[in-house]
């Protein structure tokens, strides 16, 4: 894939994701088999040159009750409602309180810094998608901005950070220019999305059609000197095309890298 990518002028600095087995994320004594396979992972990924990988901790994964609600010419977003996500059914794990998950986020820690460390890939952690807890009796600790502070304060490395989400911490009510400040030597990877509603209740939109200042924010990652990787997230699926893959289709990319790129032109941000 690599010399695929290189033949058609392209790089290949970050991967998205390498998947944490669930096995990891609710603590099963498999984990030890699947900790080394990622070790691993991130060993070979690095010597094909990629930087960053960015992961998430979320047994569930990102999670929508509802794929298929309109916006605007015909277009469809994915959107949630803790209220139909609190009627779904547990998982076979059960319940998982919120201490055994920030305990197996820190075994985790402490089996993939070193290596990464080593091989010299930054690892980037995506926040809760949606952040609210529990969901279907797993809890989701990446919730707030208190969460990512305990998170950073797990480790010095270098290789430890953020895939910053902004779509989900704009869900979270976060102060997001003061976080982006805040965490600016810590966000090794940029998701730029936008969402209306709160945490327990929201919709997806269109880049240009949420609540969030787009160019103010792209203005902050300047001011901080951010130069990393960035792009744009979850889009809506546009009238006529087929939504078997919520949030990922081809119409609604394009809009959403043209609508980044737009703006970065304009504000002199070199890409």
């Amino acid at each position: 894939v690599m010399e695929q990518l290189h033949a058609h002028g392209f790089n290949g600095d970050v991967v998205e994701s390498v998947n944490v087995h669930d096995d990891i994320k609710i603590g099963l004594p498999t984990r030890d088999q699947y900790i080394e396979n990622y070790k691993q992972s991130i060993r070979n990924l690095s010597k094909f040159g990629v930087k960053v990988i960015c992961y998430n901790f979320m047994p569930t994964g990102w999670f929508r009750t509802s794929k298929g609600l309109p916006e605007r010419g015909g277009a469809f977003v994915t959107g949630f409602s803790k209220e139909d996500g609190d009627k779904l059914p547990m998982t076979e794990y059960g319940e998982v309180s919120e201490e055994k998950m920030w305990e197996n986020y820190e075994w985790f820690i402490s089996q993939v810094m070193p290596v990464a460390e080593e091989a010299g890939v930054r690892m980037g952690l995506h926040p809760d998608d949606p952040p609210v807890s529990p969901l279907q009796g797993i809890a989701r600790i990446f919730t707030n901005p208190d969460a990512i502070r305990r998170v950073l304060s797990l480790s010095d490395s270098p290789s430890h950070g953020l895939t910053f989400c902004q779509g989900t911490y704009v869900t979270m009510g976060a102060p997001v220019a003061d976080v982006i400040r805040e965490w600016k030597d810590r966000i090794f990877f940029v998701h730029q999305r936008d969402v209306a509603g709160t945490a327990e209740n929201f919709h997806e939109t269109f880049h240009d059609n949420g609540p969030t200042d787009m160019p103010a924010i792209l203005r902050v990652y300047k001011e901080v000197g951010y130069a990393g990787p960035i792009r744009s997230d979850h889009v809506p699926t546009m009238a006529g095309e087929d939504n078997s893959q919520p949030s990922y289709g081809m119409n609604g990319t394009l809009f959403g890298v043209g609508y980044l790129k737009g703006m970065m032109d304009a504000l002199e941000i070199e890409y």
